[in-house]
């Protein structure tokens, strides 16, 4: 071989597959700057829909005489609803295509989330969280897979991270804005929060219709790519095709899929039982509510750093399942250490840390299952693991609001999300040879 000839000994064959790589690089930047911006704005929407009951209880329950118990279980039955219909929801998505069943997930939860301004007492608190997770379910998983339309295994890391953005820039954005919409308490007859939820679910309702026009049901109808890149966007997905995991019901009982549902429940307890309580947790430091707001703001501010590094970090190394581990194990012990921290600003430093490690599981995490997954496999799976793992979005809030209505503390609880972090990595440590995806 001469000593002119490429590494690898390759020659042309070499600097061709090099073209190809860079060609392809910049085919599927294009494919993200059209569509993961859009699909962020939408999981943001739909984030802060989800999440908003946080800031509106610094004065609903009040206004309400609600207790922390019942907050608790109010802000966590969203999630059964949500449990409920979310294969369903997954697999009709795969069957009528994502444009038009996105539109119907967001005018629907855009219209119940509205209505939750005009609840009145426990019951229909409960009643309107729960209809909310039934209107919205399907949606997360439903965007996971329409990303498997587009990137191939190899590459979703970065713009699955680019999409996860969504929910720590949710809060970052809503935090301050949920704050100021609170000081509206009295404009036009209304409180505060019934402002915030008006005014915050409205967008799910208009930006329903502009999906109808902008999201294509996938690379085959999109008019922006031509013939050659759709042929091209096609082959490389073919290539990491797997038949076997085509069948629906295959995908809902292999072991991998139930061991990465009990992962994910733990993430989700840990995940919700902070955002949801966050703000009710700093407030209780003696911050006012628009100072709360901005606390909340900087504490995400952080997630959104901590997720980007992560994100690359995974992707450089072509790890996945020891992020998750190191991650969720960082979680629980900034957690045990804010139950017991004498000092509100450790307590602060330590709630920074926790939520931003929690958070930062979700781009790695979500690569795995889609590794071994894939058409209406990918479907239903992806819509088990996280229909089962945010039934610990109904956990984590009521284990707060119940240990806190019987020890007046918050210690408690915080230190119940510890566990469910750490059992979140054990599991995931016990499967880690089966579920590491074989592309990395």
């Amino acid at each position: 071989m001469s000593r002119l000839s490429p590494p690898g000994g390759h020659g042309k064959r070499g600097g061709v597959q090099t073209i190809q790589a860079a060609e392809d690089d910049i085919l599927f930047a294009k494919i993200a700057w059209r569509i993961i911006p859009f699909m962020g704005l939408l999981y943001f929407i739909s984030f802060l829909d989800r999440v908003n009951v946080s800031f509106a209880a610094l004065t609903m329950n009040e206004d309400l005489g609600f207790s922390n118990a019942v907050f608790g279980f109010g802000a966590g039955i969203f999630f059964l609803g949500y449990f409920l219909f979310e294969v369903p929801s997954n697999v009709i998505l795969a069957r009528v295509g994502a444009r038009i069943w996105i539109c119907r997930i967001m005018l629907t939860w855009g219209l119940v989330s509205m209505a939750m301004a005009f609840v009145w007492d426990p019951m229909s608190f409960y009643v309107m969280r729960f209809l909310l997770g039934l209107a919205e379910a399907g949606f997360a998983p439903a965007m996971i897979y329409y990303l498997t339309f587009w990137f191939p295994a190899a590459i979703r890391t970065r713009y699955m991270a680019a999409y996860f953005l969504a929910i720590p820039l949710a809060s970052v954005v809503g935090a301050p804005v949920s704050s100021l919409i609170l000081e509206m308490n009295g404009l036009g007859g209304l409180r505060g929060w019934q402002w915030l939820f008006l005014i915050e679910g409205l967008p799910a309702c208009i930006i329903a219709f502009v999906v109808l026009f902008y999201l294509p049901d996938g690379p085959k109808v999109a008019r922006w790519l031509n013939e050659a890149e759709k042929v091209r966007v096609a082959a490389r997905l073919a290539a990491e095709e797997k038949p076997s995991k085509h069948k629906l019901w295959l995908a809902l009982t292999d072991m991998r899929v139930l061991a990465l549902c009990a992962v994910y429940f733990g993430i989700v307890i840990g995940l919700y039982g902070c955002t949801l309580w966050l703000p009710q947790i700093v407030r209780a430091m003696g911050y006012s509510n628009l100072e709360t707001g901005f606390v909340v703001c900087g504490i995400y501010l952080v997630v959104v750093v901590v997720m980007m590094a992560v994100a690359r970090s995974s992707e450089v190394r072509g790890e996945r399942v020891w992020h998750v581990i190191a991650l969720a194990l960082t979680a629980a012990a900034a957690l045990v250490a804010a139950a017991v921290a004498p000092s509100d600003y450790v307590v602060l430093a330590m709630l920074t840390i926790a939520t931003a490690a929690i958070y930062a599981t979700l781009s790695p995490f979500w690569v795995i299952p889609p590794s071994f997954l894939a058409g209406a496999g990918a479907a239903a799976g992806i819509a088990l693991i996280n229909a089962t793992g945010n039934l610990g979005g109904y956990v984590g809030p009521m284990m707060i609001g119940a240990l806190r209505e019987r020890t007046g503390a918050f210690g408690p609880g915080l230190m119940a999300l510890a566990a469910s972090a750490v059992f979140a990595a054990a599991v995931i440590a016990i499967v880690a040879r089966t579920v590491q995806p074989r592309h990395s």
